[in-house]
């Protein structure tokens, strides 16, 4: 229960100090001018100790959100890929609201927060979600892990609206002049890259970055063992690529365990940037980047009767949003089913 004492001190002024003392729970006090504020703070108080708030409350105002970020960089952070770019992140975050408590960091501050390194920096939607999902994991952190606060104010932070997914692949002819250009390429990794990249749709750093323990020529795969969300995935190695693959085993290094390894650094993937930009401009491409690669796998997968949970399951996707892209590039698959269905229903009629 609540007691509030009233004071006077020698030159007049009054006060009133409360103490709240419930069963079990520490005693509470504080001290208002006015009475009325006394009141409200053992109502309220009490109320938040009752229910558990109170003390998340208190836990709150003890810790900033800058030691809070520097405690997720020393104990998370090193252990995730995108460590490099996400330490640039908190330096930001850390210079913009990392003296505030975390029981003063509302979700309006986050925003404008947000909305200030848009204009600073010049970002597009996708570089400002990258911004708001570094904070975000910090403060689900505190909140489910630490227990430094009651809960994130991040559910209050709009994601930026991103644009459409660009969806770029490669036509038959380009198809066709973008492999041969590779084949006659001085350089001897790049057309077994290009294609591998082609007929599996990995993405750059898994197909880049194999290594011979993950290849199978017996079973046809390429083991992924940890994707980009965290799951384990088998690319199928198509007739064309394994026998590449069999002829470059015959002859591969013995001081590098990568399928591409660099002349420099055997333990670094080749830099096949210059190659494939020459490759691109003798065979007439243009606005093409290596990514592109995987969207005409999953085009021509899409054009070729793929629905979207297979499309989800070769491009290692887990949900159906990130394949999307691909629904239009299959309305015959679509029709075809349509009437499989109608007919079913309809019998004859259909």
């Amino acid at each position: 229960m609540a007691a509030i004492e009233k004071r006077t001190t020698s030159d007049g002024s009054t006060s009133y100090r409360v103490k709240i003392r419930l069963r079990g729970q520490p005693v509470q006090s504080a001290t208002f001018a006015s009475l009325t504020k006394a009141k409200q703070w053992a109502t309220q108080t009490e109320a938040a100790i009752r229910e558990g708030r109170y003390f998340q409350t208190a836990e709150a105002k003890r810790h900033t959100l800058a030691e809070a970020i520097e405690r997720y960089e020393r104990d998370t952070l090193p252990s995730l890929k995108s460590a490099a770019h996400r330490r640039l992140h908190y330096a930001w975050w850390k210079d913009r609201l990392g003296a505030l408590t975390l029981a003063d960091l509302t979700s309006a501050a986050i925003n404008d927060a947000l909305n200030e390194v848009a204009k600073e920096r010049q970002l597009g939607p996708q570089s400002v979600a990258h911004y708001r999902q570094s904070l975000s994991s910090v403060l689900t952190q505190a909140a489910n892990v630490w227990q430094w606060t009651e809960q994130s104010p991040m559910h209050r932070v709009p994601k930026p609206a991103l644009p459409r997914g660009r969806v770029r692949y490669l036509s038959d002819e380009e198809r066709a002049r973008l492999l041969e250009t590779c084949k006659q390429s001085s350089n001897p990794d790049l057309y077994l890259a290009v294609l591998l990249a082609l007929t599996t749709g990995g993405r750059q750093a898994e197909t880049m970055g194999a290594s011979w323990a993950q290849i199978d020529l017996n079973r046809a795969t390429l083991q992924l063992e940890e994707t980009k969300n965290g799951s384990r995935r088998a690319l199928h190695l198509t007739a064309p690529v394994l026998e590449l693959l069999r002829e470059r085993a015959k002859v591969r290094r013995i001081d590098s365990v990568l399928l591409f390894p660099s002349k420099v650094n055997p333990k670094q993937a080749v830099d096949l940037r210059q190659p494939w930009e020459k490759a691109l401009q003798a065979a007439s491409i243009e606005g093409f980047h290596w990514h592109d690669l995987r969207h005409t796998f999953a085009s021509y997968a899409a054009m070729n009767g793929a629905s979207l949970p297979e499309l989800a399951a070769l491009l290692g996707h887990k949900t159906l949003a990130m394949v999307q892209r691909y629904a239009h590039l299959s309305p015959a698959h679509t029709a075809s089913l349509a009437e499989r269905v109608a007919a079913m229903m309809l019998g004859g009629a259909a």
